[in-house]
């Protein structure tokens, strides 16, 4: 067993806790006026946001998405959409996971993008990634249940640790598999549900993702109609944003989002991933700071395959498009920004 001493780097709310503090309400004025400020369109490498910030990652994954001014309203353009038979599952396979001391690690669909764990244990786990000098830390339930995480530093030497505390901030490494992994494809993460993420082919939010994307005709349509039918039907819930402000270990549940209809960012990110994905359509939940005041926030970064027009913005095909969902349901309104306000910090 090898000891290691970390602080868990999982909870936004704990990270904000080393940034000035700022009521949630403020924030969301804050980002609205920032909106504003990212409302004059650059000539070249705009990201398209479908709500009130935007632009390609200043850090971590993304990039400007080529937009382009001008097209017709309403015009849509690319490849036909066709819904997939089933959603693109993840599972946790105990028969091929590696044991100790009542921790588990599959290791059995790392081409698939992901990893799962369980464990049996009194005391706090976390579900430790490594990959080169980066790390993720996820909170491992000790009753058992299974977690899925994705693999979201690429292809590379990984090692899987399943970590006990002892006390403090301080853990001992109770179960250990290492591997190479080689994705199948760069999409494998983003196109799965996850710990974050969570849905399957019952759930209420795939249900309408097939509802809203029924006569879509291509991938724009469809993020246009999920993005739409969000902001216009989920509000942002302040008391709850209160409320996890300062715990640790917030996981968003998209059905429940969906069923109360309200939400945190954390919420609105998780809601449209699993749509989306449910529906093959890659996308990523990130989170991290939003200048000017470094709010810590969640958006989503969606990959669109081909070229698609939606209102009066063009997308050159092969990128990935910033959509911040949130802003829009705030009331801040739609623009084109560079993004430079957004700090990328994790990915899921």
């Amino acid at each position: 067993m090898t000891d290691a001493r970390y602080i868990p780097e999982l909870s936004p709310s704990a990270r904000e806790k080393r940034r000035p503090r700022t009521s949630p309400k403020q924030a969301l004025r804050r980002l609205a006026t920032l909106s504003a400020r990212l409302a004059i369109a650059c000539a070249m490498g705009l990201a398209l946001t479908l709500s009130a910030c935007g632009g390609g990652a200043s850090t971590g994954n993304g990039g400007g998405g080529g937009a382009t001014a001008g097209a017709t309203d309403g015009e849509t353009s690319g490849p036909a959409f066709e819904e997939p038979a089933s959603i693109t599952q993840a599972t946790f396979d105990a028969a091929s996971a590696t044991t100790s001391a009542g921790a588990s690690i599959d290791t059995s669909h790392l081409a698939e993008g992901y990893v799962a764990a369980s464990a049996q244990n009194a005391s706090r786990l976390k579900l430790q990634i490594v990959c080169g000098e980066m790390s993720y830390n996820y909170d491992l339930p000790g009753d058992g249940t299974p977690i899925v995480v994705p693999l979201n530093m690429g292809d590379g030497a990984y090692a899987f640790r399943v970590m006990q505390n002892t006390s403090g901030n301080n853990y001992v490494e109770i179960a250990r598999a290492d591997a190479t992994v080689t994705l199948t494809s760069e999409f494998e993460p983003y196109l799965r549900p996850n710990l974050f993420c969570t849905y399957n082919d019952d759930s209420a939010c795939v249900a309408l993702a097939r509802d809203l994307a029924a006569d879509a005709a291509n991938e724009g349509d469809v993020m246009r109609s999920v993005y739409a039918w969000l902001v216009e039907n989920i509000t942002y819930d302040y008391d709850k944003a209160a409320q996890v402000s300062g715990t640790t270990g917030y996981v968003p549940d998209p059905d429940a989002t969906l069923e109360a209809k309200s939400g945190i960012c954390f919420d609105y990110a998780s809601l449209a991933a699993a749509m989306l994905r449910s529906l093959g359509i890659p996308t990523k939940i990130i989170t991290g700071y939003v200048a000017p005041d470094g709010v810590y926030h969640a958006w989503n970064m969606v990959y669109i395959n081909g070229s698609w027009t939606s209102v009066a913005i063009r997308i050159d095909p092969n990128t990935w498009t910033r959509v911040d969902i949130t802003f829009a349901a705030a009331g801040a309104g739609d623009t084109v920004g560079d993004g430079s306000g957004y700090t990328d910090r994790y990915t899921y």
